[in-house]
């Protein structure tokens, strides 16, 4: 099972309503246009340090299991993530969840194997 990072929301949508209603009563619609735009920044910024956070593990992990570098290890995440159309964080969750005890989707594992014979391959030449 792959699992969502889980991230808090800055404001609701009811919220920022409020906020760019308030803010346009008074006025000024580019201030709570900005506003809103840099609460959906810092909303992406978020999502994007905690996605981090979950790839680093996870990559640490690939170069504990397969001593490789740092990029090697990177490669090979992303090599997986693309041929299971999986996107990059949820193949990290799904590996860093296997610490905790869950199994690695079957689709995964293949392509995980997979990619590890095509990067020793390439070492070999």
């Amino acid at each position: 099972m792959m699992h969502a990072v889980d991230v808090v929301q800055v404001t609701t949508p009811h919220e920022d309503q409020l906020l760019l209603t308030v803010v346009a009563s008074a006025g000024d619609t580019a201030l709570a246009a900005e506003v809103l735009e840099l609460r959906a920044i810092t909303e992406q910024l978020r999502r994007a340090l905690a996605s981090r956070a979950v790839i680093d593990q996870a990559r640490g992990m690939v170069m504990a299991l397969t001593p490789c570098s740092s990029a090697r290890a990177w490669d090979l995440l992303v090599d997986v993530s693309q041929h299971c159309n999986v996107k990059l964080r949820d193949v990290a969750a799904a590996l860093v969840a296997t610490a905790k005890g869950e199994a690695l989707p079957e689709q995964l594992q293949r392509e995980l194997r997979r990619a590890l014979r095509r990067a020793h391959a390439a070492d070999r030449r």
